[in-house]
Order: structure tokens, then sequence, then C-alpha cells
């Protein structure tokens, strides 16, 4: 029989106050009124009234015993997750001309409060970002005549290549389907426009000093924000860690013989990883004086933004405020290099709020003492705790995962995150604090939670207390924010923990490790044993491939699919927890698209009934609980069968009738083809292999017999682009 916690409080107020009225007869007969306002009555109201406060607090045993064993146990509840984005930070006032030094862990104010993570020296500078893009088809067909005309004017060894100036994140907003430097530009380099403020009349002289190395500090730092494209890897890629992207950032500089040269800026930090993840990287500043911008205007200098130049700008406005170029290019050749949001004077920033220097207990004398922490959800990589000892002061302990592995002289202390809690030893395992010793948090960052997970432009602000203001530009919406784990998930989180002890061994242990990942939300996972993605083969010696998706609570197409971010995570979570010899892959689904034409009998004639039609079979078909047949998603490698939808179809309620269903898959061409069965379209089916989940497309819900064609979604239309001639007219 299932082991059901008994409830110990089964009787209301309202019960036991009329169970003592009705023993009232059998015990004093004598006492005949028992209205709200009699004496006697108030006497009972007030006993029940106190036996229910006392069966509230005896049901809270069993609660008591839950928490003592999971104390005893070792098992400690996930803490929350911090949200995390770039953002830009600038001047509110586009006439300041001074730079400003922001301190690590500076609140950004919104919603919920961020702070950043690292370092910025905000510059008096707007930073726009230009590629040189190669013409289109139906450019290099309306400038042919002018084409050639410039190739002439320009004689060259090669062949020479036409461009157009194209802005790239235009007004700090990120590209939707990002750009690639390799196959979307003529030179394979990202070029950063340094502006001065769009104000009247800007102070060059003062804003380069801003820009110049100072004797007390030395060169001035760039803050420039990087976020890759997000890519979805194809089937089996896995998830190796990508290696960095050899490049190269430069600047424009003015050579000796007056021709234009780049000068190579030293790297401060890479936070990238080599352009690989979204991150910041700190470029050291050469001296203001040595930046250099090659005029534009073609009357002036008739090579403006041929060969290695800059691109060349026909706006007169920013060619007035133009400062200098700085060139990001790689240094190897790539298939491809995709960026989808980049910008100066860029911060990381992490929902958390820090507090330091805080005193939270004094040692006692008695072993296993605990401190209670201020907030809970800690960062438990930069906590710092310090005990006050006699003669020395306040001096550093170190945490420690479990007390049971310290020996006596070990000054340890062991964190609870979620629960905001140090906890100290014995004297056998772990010091204890002496009597009166004080403990202080040095440091202490604690913060996190869905509340975190923000739209673009939240975020607007920055409180730094020192003048001049700063405004904040939020391109991103804020990711990764995750509520700490709930009692009852710790609780279902216990058998599991029996069984794998924290290493991936059997298959389960696979999947609900998984599922534990950190920061993500794992919506289903398969394990998949000896399976080798790449070749799409079995029985492979020592392989394990790990299939997961993402959550979702919606069942339209397209459906869930994994980017690297989240196999990262998910690989990071499983691969120090396999055993040695194991080769793993973490990988996303392949999908085969299908769609579904269905015909009905719908007396009542109601738009309703057509869209529970479709929504019954999109939840039939779906890669995620509660989809599928059994209600736990669509199993692996099911084949999809035209009488098991006609069942679906049926149950709708308002449906008298279905004819069909029609099922159809996708050609080479984009195109709908219907699949029909050797016997007949009776036993229509759809195979799927192993490793393959249908993804439903479109359905279409017609009254009668069913359609025998599926129209593909339109082509999406070109967007509407600014055009800008090769060459401007010059007279």
């Amino acid at each position: 029989m299932p082991l059901s916690i008994p409830n110990l409080d089964d009787r209301s107020y309202q019960q036991l106050r009329d169970e003592l009225v009705a023993r009232i007869p059998a015990h004093t007969p004598e006492w005949t009124n028992y209205n709200p306002g009699d004496p006697g009555v108030t006497l009972v109201e007030l006993f029940a009234w106190l036996t229910d406060t006392l069966l509230y607090r005896v049901n809270l045993i069993p609660e008591r015993q839950r928490l003592a064993f999971l104390r005893l146990l070792g098992v400690k509840m996930r803490p929350a997750s911090a949200a995390r984005a770039l953002v830009a930070i600038g001047f509110a006032k586009p006439d300041t001309t001074q730079s400003q030094r922001l301190a690590p862990r500076t609140t950004v104010k919104g919603p919920v409060p961020f702070e950043t993570l690292d370092e910025l020296i905000v510059l008096p500078i707007v930073g726009e970002l230009y590629r040189k893009r190669p013409l289109t088809t139906d450019e290099q067909k309306t400038m042919a005549a002018k084409v050639a005309a410039l190739k002439r004017l320009y004689p060259a060894g090669g062949e020479a290549v036409p461009y157009v100036t194209t802005p790239v994140c235009a007004d700090g907003r990120p590209e939707p389907d990002g750009v690639d430097l390799i196959s979307g530009t003529v030179d394979q380099a990202l070029w950063f426009a340094l502006l001065a403020p769009p104000v009247k009349n800007p102070d060059f002289t003062a804003i380069r000093a801003a820009l110049s190395p100072t004797e007390a500090s030395g060169p001035q730092i760039l803050n420039v924000g990087w976020s890759p494209a997000l890519s979805l890897p194809v089937f089996g890629e896995g998830a190796a860690p990508r290696p960095p992207v050899p490049h190269v950032w430069e600047v424009c500089v003015q050579t000796a013989t007056g021709a234009v040269g780049y000068r190579e800026l030293k790297v401060a930090s890479d936070g990238t990883s080599g352009l690989v993840r979204d991150g910041i990287v700190r470029l050291y500043l050469p001296n203001a004086a040595d930046l250099f911008a090659p005029p534009n205007d073609v009357a002036t200098d008739l090579d403006a933004g041929t060969g290695e130049r800059p691109p060349r700008l026909d706006d007169a406005d920013k060619t007035a405020r133009l400062l200098g170029w700085l060139r990001l290019r790689p240094t190897t050749d790539l298939d491809s290099l995709t960026v989808s949001w980049a910008g100066l004077n860029a911060a990381a920033i992490e929902q958390r709020q820090t507090r330091t220097n805080l005193i939270v207990g004094a040692g006692t004398g008695a072993a296993d003492l605990e401190a209670k922490l201020p907030l809970a959800g800690i960062d438990p990589g930069s906590f710092a705790l310090e005990v006050e000892e006699t003669g020395r002061g306040f001096l550093r302990w170190t945490a420690i995962d479990d007390l049971a592995l310290a020996n006596k002289d070990s000054a340890a202390f062991e964190l609870d995150p979620e629960a905001g809690s140090v906890k100290f030893g014995d004297g056998v395992r772990g010091r204890i604090p002496a009597r009166g010793a004080r403990i202080k948090v040095a440091l202490l960052r604690a913060g996190g939670g869905q509340a975190g997970n923000l739209a673009a432009g939240a975020l607007t602000a920055v409180d730094a207390p020192s003048a001049p203001p700063l405004k904040v530009w939020q391109p991103m919406v804020t990711l990764g924010g995750q509520d700490a784990e709930t009692l009852a998930e710790a609780e279902k989180r216990i058998p599991a923990l029996f069984r794998h002890r924290n290493r991936a061994i059997a298959p389960d242990d696979y999947e609900e490790l998984a599922r534990a990942t950190p920061g993500v939300r794992v919506g289903r996972v398969e394990v998949l044993p000896r399976f080798k993605p790449q070749q799409r083969r079995f029985d492979v010696p020592g392989v394990v491939s790990v299939m997961v998706l993402p959550a979702r609570d919606t069942f339209e197409p397209p459906y869930p699919r994994v980017d690297r971010p989240f196999i990262e995570a998910v690989y990071g979570q499983l691969e120090p927890r396999k055993p040695l010899g194991a080769e793993l892959y973490v990988i996303g689904c392949e999908y085969v698209p299908i769609a579904l034409s269905v015909g009905i009998d719908n007396p009542s004639g109601e738009q309703s009934v057509f869209t529970a039609v479709q929504d019954a079979l999109r939840k039939f078909l779906f890669a995620l609980p509660p989809g599928g047949p059994d209600g736990n998603s669509w199993p692996l490698g099911r084949t999809v069968k035209r009488r098991e939808l006609e069942i679906v179809v049926s149950r709708v309620e308002g449906v008298d009738g279905v004819y069909g269903p029609n099922l159809f898959t996708r050609t080479a061409t984009g195109s709908w083809q219907k699949v029909v069965a050797a016997d007949g379209n009776e036993s229509a089916e759809i195979p799927l292999l192993a490793w393959q989940l249908p993804e439903l497309m479109a359905v279409v819900v017609a009254t009668g017999a069913a359609p025998d064609e599926v129209k593909p979604p339109a082509p999406k239309k070109a967007k509407d682009g600014l055009a800008i001639p090769v060459v401007p007219e010059v007279c």
C-alpha cells in the first residue's frame, strides 16, 4: 500500500463546536439554551477554538519530522539561479566629456535589482557598428553599369568587389537572425565607428583627453559587449566546449607616410572565451591623438572607403562626429562568425544584491553552531566569512561541502545557500568558534528567481551616487532566473539521490541528473544507451547519448529546440558525474515535419469545434507532456498512424463524423506530399526512426471530405531596407 502521511488535523472548529453542543443533553439535561449568547455556549466555543489550535500544531509534527529527516540526510535544497544579461551604459546628458568609473557590483535599478559583475569605465563616446555588405543579386543587376565604371576608376590587381556600408545593430537593437561576418561582408570584419555624442559643437579636445591614458591609472579601458547569435546545433553535434575564435582587435591609425594603418589593441580580459559566448571584452586604448578616421568625402580623397580602409560613411553629421575606427576581424579562415549584438561601454549584469561586513552572530563555545544569514539564495562562489580570534582580529574561514571531511584544526564552515545559513564544526570535524567570538560576513551576494527574467528595456538607470547621471540601454531580455527548490521538490529528489548518489551510471541516473540542471527548464529527457548520434548508429560500446528538450507550455509549432547554451548547461551537469570511460553526447531531437487535413461533420457549425479538433491533434502529437497518446509526450520512433488520429478527432465534443485524416510529409522543395499506403488511405502512416519525433506544422480542418492538399506557409517577405548607393553621385 502507498505510504501516505496522515492528517492529524482532520476536524474543523465548527465540527468540534457542534460535537460539544451535541453532548450537552447527555451530561447536563437541564441546560436547554444553546444560543450563541449563552455564557455556557461561549465556553464551549472557547474550548473548541483551543482544541482546533492544538490539533493544528500537532499536525506540524510530520512536517517537522520530514525536515529533520532531510537534515540528517544532508540534503540541501537548490538555491535560486540569477538571471543575467548584457547592457550598455552611457551618460544621461550627451554633452558630458569626462569618463566615469563604475566599480563592480554597482546597482542597476529595475523591477528587481541587478548588479554589474566587473569594472566599467564609461567613456564619452558613442559606438555605431557597420559592415561592408556585398551587393545582392538585384543590386548587381541595377548597378551593373555603375560597378563597371568603378572598376575602371579603381584599377585593381585582382577582382574589384563592390559593397554597401550597412549598419549592424542599428539604434542599439540586436539582430534577430544575426549577422554573419564571413558570408555577410566582403572583408570578414566588423567595424565600430567611434563617434562624439550627438550634440551641437562637441568638445573634441575634452573627449580625446578622456580617452587618453592618465598618469594615475594608465591606459583607458574600453568595454565591448559581444553576444553571438544563438545557433541550433545539428543533430548529433554534441556539447563539447567550443574552441575560441582566433581574432584581433585593431584601431585605425595614420602611418608616418600618411597612409592608413592599423594597430593591434591589447586585451585586458575576455569574458567571451574567444567570441563563443555572451560576455565583455576589455581593450586597452591607445592615446586618443593616435586615433585616425580617414576622410569620407570622395571629392577630397578619391580612395575613401576602398581596399583595407574603413567603410565610407555618407552621412555628413556622423562624419563630422567621427573620432576613429575599431575593427574586429578573425585571423583564420572560418565558415561562419555570427553576431547578434555588440556595443561599447557594455557591462554584464546579474540579478543579485551585495552585502559586506555584516556581523551575523557570535560563538557560544558549543559544537555544531549555526548562524542565520540576513538573506537567502546565496551565491557560493563569492561568499566570504570571517571569525574573530583573540589577538589576531578577523580571519577568513574556508567553505567546505561537508564538515565530515574536515579535521579538528580546520577553520571551515558549511554553507547552505538556499536557506541562508552557515554551520560550524564540533571540534572533531572542524573547529568551534570561541565563546564570544564575532562572526562576520565579509561578502555576501544573494538573489535570483524567475522574477529576474525581464523583457528588453526594463532596466533604465544606474544607482551610482557620483555625478554625472547615467542611463542604461538593455537590448536583450534577461535570462537564467529560476526559483529556489521547494520542500516538496526536494522530497521527490530523495529517492533518486539514494539511487544515483550524484553519479550517472544507469539510464535513470542520467535522466534525473539532467532534469536537475540548474538555470534551465528541462521539459523532456531521453537516454539512448550505445547510440552515437553523428552516425545514427546503435550498439556502439561506451557511448551514452542524452536527448533533452526545453520546457514549453503551448503546443504550437515550431516545437521546442535546444540551443548551444542549453546543451552546454546539461553537458556541464552530466560530464563530471559520468563514468571515466563513458563517451557522453548531449543532443537535441531530430524532428520530422508533417501536416494533417481532416474533414468533420459539425452540426452546430460553431468555430470552436474546428479549433478543438486542431488542439486535440496538436496535443496528441506533441513532444512534451501532457502531449502524446498517454499524456507523457510522443514516444521516440513511434509511427504516426492515420487510424489513431481518426480516433482522436472522433472523441472531440461536437464532432459527429470524421473523414480522413490525410497525412502529408514535406518534400525537398518545401511543399506537402500526401501519404498513401499501398492498400489505400485507411492504413496510411509515417514511420519514424528511433531518434525521431513528429513535428506537426499545419492542420487543416474542413466540413465534409478531408482536403487532398495542404498549402505551404506563405514565404516571409523581405524586410524593407534603406537603399544606399555604392558610390554617391558627385558633381
